[in-house]
């Protein structure tokens, strides 16, 4: 299933996106079976799951409204998100895989959801963007085991790491640079991981006003999910809605060679196959 997080009037509610018979894609309301509580709540209890698993392939999109004409707030909030630096080969510093993740920490204020502009703010002078799949956690999991690691795992959606470069190289530690307010567009959806399988072999893309900038694939990723989930179970409970962002792959080299700060006006679209696009316009 893809779950989505829909914003009305009356507060967020949780829905499901469906494929209507011209191709357009529709939305259905879950709140009513779920009693409003969030995608991550959803993710978590196994009955519920299965009664909206049933609902979903019962319903007739064609009858359903547009997603165009909904608003999206980020599929779930997370309590955590934690975020590797140089997770794919090609981006590394050295030639050589690590011994072990490079993990650092994004705040929950950062996020935002997929129609959500992101503000350049004064004090923020040199932005910049990074294309990544989030893995979404749908049980607790405390000191799990890698085999065990994925059953753990609620799915999967994309981010943007936005990042303040001049904040970020200030001291060794990345924190300020990485948790600016509203640095973290979520979504646009969440695939349950179920739908969305292995992750192997997906290809990676990322542009910036229309320009391919990353171009990669999964297979490059040097520590895989089932392996971030155990490793890092270890020593920080994981909960339902946690968010574990897989780094970005390096840029391609013309598009280093000619990067600049965001400014107003840019748009970047993430892209990775089976789990859509994530586009963001900074303002």
């Amino acid at each position: 299933m893809r779950l989505v997080t829909l914003r009305q009037h009356g507060g967020d509610r949780p829905g499901a996106v469906l494929r209507a018979s011209d191709g357009t894609d529709r939305v259905l309301d879950l709140a009513d079976r779920t009693g409003g509580r969030g995608v991550e709540a959803l993710l978590s209890d196994d009955r519920l799951l299965t009664e909206v698993r049933a609902l979903v392939s019962a319903a007739d999109p064609d009858g359903l409204p547009g997603l165009d004409s909904v608003r999206l707030g980020p599929p779930v909030r997370p309590g955590k998100i934690l975020c590797l630096g140089y997770n794919y080969r090609g981006h590394l510093e050295t030639s050589d895989d690590p011994d072990h993740p490079n993990v650092f920490v994004k705040t929950p204020n950062v996020i935002c959801g997929p129609d959500d502009p992101v503000t350049l703010w004064p004090t923020t002078p040199d932005v910049d963007y990074e294309g990544e799949i989030a893995v979404v956690i749908g049980r607790w999991a405390h000191r799990v085991s890698e085999a065990d690691a994925l059953g753990h795992v609620g799915g999967y959606t994309l981010f943007n790491d936005v990042s303040d470069r001049d904040w970020q190289s200030r001291t060794n530690q990345w924190a300020l640079g990485k948790s600016v307010d509203g640095f973290g567009p979520l979504g646009p959806w969440l695939v349950t991981s179920d739908e969305c399988g292995d992750l192997r072999g997906r290809s990676v893309e990322v542009e910036r006003n229309g320009e391919v900038t990353v171009r990669s694939t999964t297979d490059a990723m040097v520590f895989g999910v089932a392996f971030l989930v155990h490793y890092l179970s270890q020593v920080i409970t994981l909960e339902p809605g946690d968010v574990i962002s897989t780094g970005t792959p390096a840029r391609t080299g013309p598009a280093q060679a000619a990067h600049r700060s965001l400014t107003s006006g840019d748009v970047v679209t993430v892209r990775v196959t089976g789990l859509g696009a994530l586009t963001t316009t900074f303002i």
